[in-house]
């Protein structure tokens, strides 16, 4: 039964705000509205009373139940309702509280709830669901992170682009009619989720329950996986999109925000254009106060009611700009005089930003920033932060990949990336604002980054013109994954390098989900429309390197763990912190420098030796003198498994260390090319 109640501004609406009463039962109700006015885009207004949009503010958005699975005669967007919410639904958290980690002490990882749980080899209950990634959070606990960055988990559709792939041979997805449809953008699936329909609802088809219980049951289900990481000690951030949503351009669905007030939440141009600082066809009006209250609550939601600890805010210079209709009377209620913006401008002081840094609810969760967007404004360094935002530091990510593959020209560079980035963060920052990473969900993984010198993106039908192509990668020699022994060699060397690298470099390190063991999406660096084995964690390959790179991996998080000066709070100085070259003392800077190494005063482990020898030849260190001590290796990288990383637990480990000795005795070290050392201090017995 469907009943349509009609609203009286007389009775129903005070100030700007439309309410109504209403007494039943409401348990397996859902809901919409209408919205009446002038269907006008070239003046910015989509009204359209035949239309029922789905409310911004719903919890649950009812559609279709199944993950892939066409609507009613094969449509992509069948009707879309809310649900009610009810009081009767509570949830027991068990007494969860937030974990509140420092920020210096974050270890990341990016994950994506359906890729990480989707394949056969997880072998869980409920693969690729909130359910299964329970089921697998003790793997990240094993590796050592205590912190999941979640891909887009807030209600989106996957089938907004669906059709079907001549490169794969099939329709990116599950369970499906073979049914061809022309669409706009062919041959993609909407995998990552970068395109919000609803911010409050959680991704229903990310569920096992899907719609049962009008979705209620889906909620709770994402409240588990939160709980259960808190259990063991791994918080867990959001990654949000505030920048743009699924309505897209003028061309695009008209499914809530574009017919509640088109010209509210969107950029528009005097003519009713969007703005396109996304890439994706719209831009959200962040600036604009209502729009500014719609994020404050949204966010504030996730953080009370779901329990979350923080978030990663997409293309997050879209929050700094000026909106639409920018002045002052619009965003502070009083005259500036002067104070005139072209819409998108960017803002030293933002609202948004400022709002969300001073609220005490968000003052307090992690805060991150992706701090760029597609309109050119690139802030990495310069986002506005209230000292408690951090950002994704793509700088780091370019040079450590330009230096560890052996580029000359970048030692210097490299070593601030160690630092932390004080030349991005020390005015007025601190080493935690630098969210270091190698790889994300965009671009090479960390084993395609040492296996393809280009991208091979043609299976997302786009002729590879789609994807980064500067990407600094190398292949070390052959192009592939079906190379000789010794390209293979070298290519996990480099691979532990990058990753030693990230883990004793100032700031939060991040890894992207399925680097732990290598794994490859073929040299396609633009993953964003394959739901196949292309995006999905591999869990036999995961068994199959426990004993080599994955190994290497949870030893060097433990170990960043256990050093108290590899996550400080402030840029490490002179008296704690030395450069070397070849030499100790007499680091080498120059242009032709393929070398870097430092040494670091630690309370726990006395003080740990790190070199870089990025060059095509070997190399003997000359270590630094420390009377009464000597060094003994801990990592090289150069050794093979379980030689590249001497832990106690080794039962030969005496005997390679003594293998070394005659070099110690003399303070020095061999170092092959490519490859990367720790070394610790110890009493000279």
């Amino acid at each position: 039964m469907t009943q349509q109640i009609q609203l009286d501004p007389m009775v129903n609406k005070t100030g700007d705000v439309w309410h109504a009463f209403l007494k039943g039962d409401f348990v397996d109700m859902l809901y919409g509205y209408k919205f009446d006015g002038k269907f006008s885009p070239q003046e910015g207004h989509y009204y359209d009373s035949s239309r029922i949009l789905l409310d911004p503010y719903a919890k649950a958005v009812i559609s279709r139940g199944e993950y892939g699975a066409l609507g009613p005669s094969g449509n992509c967007w069948p009707p879309m309702a809310g649900m009610v919410p009810s009081s009767d639904n509570e949830f027991d958290w068990e007494g969860d509280l937030p974990l509140r980690y420092s920020q210096k002490d974050l270890i990341i990882y990016e994950m994506h709830i359906r890729g990480f749980t989707k394949h056969d080899s997880s072998q869980t209950n409920f693969p690729g669901t909130y359910l299964g990634a329970v089921e697998k959070l003790d793997h990240l606990k094993e590796l050592g992170v205590n912190c999941i960055e979640l891909m887009p988990c807030q209600e989106f559709n996957e089938l907004e682009y669906f059709s079907y792939n001549s490169v794969l041979g099939d329709y990116n997805t599950i369970g499906l009619w073979k049914v061809k449809v022309v669409f706009v953008r062919p041959n993609e699936m909407n995998f990552w989720g970068y395109s919000t329909v609803s911010y409050f609802s959680p991704m229903i088809r990310y569920s096992s329950a899907g719609i049962r219980n009008c979705g209620r049951d889906a909620i709770n289900e994402i409240k588990i996986l939160i709980r259960e990481a808190h259990k063991r000690g791994i918080e867990v951030i959001m990654d949000i999109v505030f920048n743009h949503t699924a309505e897209g351009n003028e061309q695009g669905p008209i499914l809530s925000f574009r017919g509640v007030d088109n010209s509210v939440y969107y950029m528009l141009a005097p003519k009713g254009e969007f703005y396109n600082y996304s890439g994706c066809g719209n831009t959200f009006n962040c600036n604009h106060p209502v729009v500014r209250q719609f994020i404050l609550d949204c966010l504030r939601y996730w953080v009370v009611e779901m329990h979350v600890d923080g978030f990663r805010f997409d293309l997050a210079s879209i929050m700094t700009r000026s909106s639409s209709l920018w002045d002052a009377v619009n965003v502070y209620g009083n005259l500036i005089e002067g104070d005139s913006l072209t819409t998108g401008t960017p803002l030293g002081s933002p609202p948004l930003v400022d709002i969300i840094s001073n609220d005490p609810v968000l003052r307090g969760v992690k805060l991150i920033a992706e701090a760029w967007d597609a309109g050119g404004l690139y802030q990495v360094g310069k986002f506005p932060h209230w000292g408690v935002w951090s950002e994704w530091n793509g700088q780091y990510r370019d040079i450590v990949r330009q230096f560890i593959k052996g580029t000359a020209g970048f030692s210097g560079a490299f070593a601030q990336c160690l630092c932390g980035s004080p030349n991005l963060y020390q005015e007025g920052g601190k080493p935690w604002n630098s969210i270091n990473f190698v790889c994300a969900h965009d671009g090479f993984t960390l084993a395609d980054l040492v296996m393809y010198n280009d991208k091979h993106n043609l299976s997302n039908g786009e002729d590879n013109n789609d994807g980064e192509n500067h990407n600094n990668s190398w292949n070390c020699g052959q192009e592939g994954e079906f190379v000789s022994l010794p390209v293979k060699k070298l290519r996990k060397r480099q691979m532990q390098n990058f990753f030693l690298c990230l883990m004793v470099s100032q700031g939060v390190p991040m890894i992207y989900m399925g680097d732990e063991y290598g794994h490859t999406k073929g040299g396609n660096n633009n993953t964003y429309c394959h739901d196949n084995y292309v995006n999905y964690f591999r869990w036999d390959r995961k068994e199959e390197s426990s004993s080599d790179l994955f190994r290497f991996c949870r030893l060097m998080t433990k170990f960043r763990q256990e050093c108290e000066s590899l996550g400080l709070d402030d840029f490490p100085t002179a008296d704690r912190l030395q450069w070397h070259g070849h030499l100790p003392g007499i680091p080498d800077w120059s242009e032709t420098s393929r070398f870097v190494a430092f040494s670091l005063i630690d309370s726990v482990k006395r003080e740990i030796y790190v070199a870089f020898n990025t060059s095509h030849l070997p190399v003997m260190v000359m270590l630094p003198e420390r009377p009464g001590y000597r060094w003994e290796p801990m990592v090289d990288t150069s050794k093979a498994a379980p030689f590249d990383f001497l832990s106690d637990n080794i039962p030969e480990r005496a005997t390679a260390i003594q293998q070394y000795a005659h070099f110690l005795d003399a303070n020095l070290y061999p170092m092959l090319s490519y490859s990367s050392i720790i070394l610790l201090l110890s009493p000279d017995s």
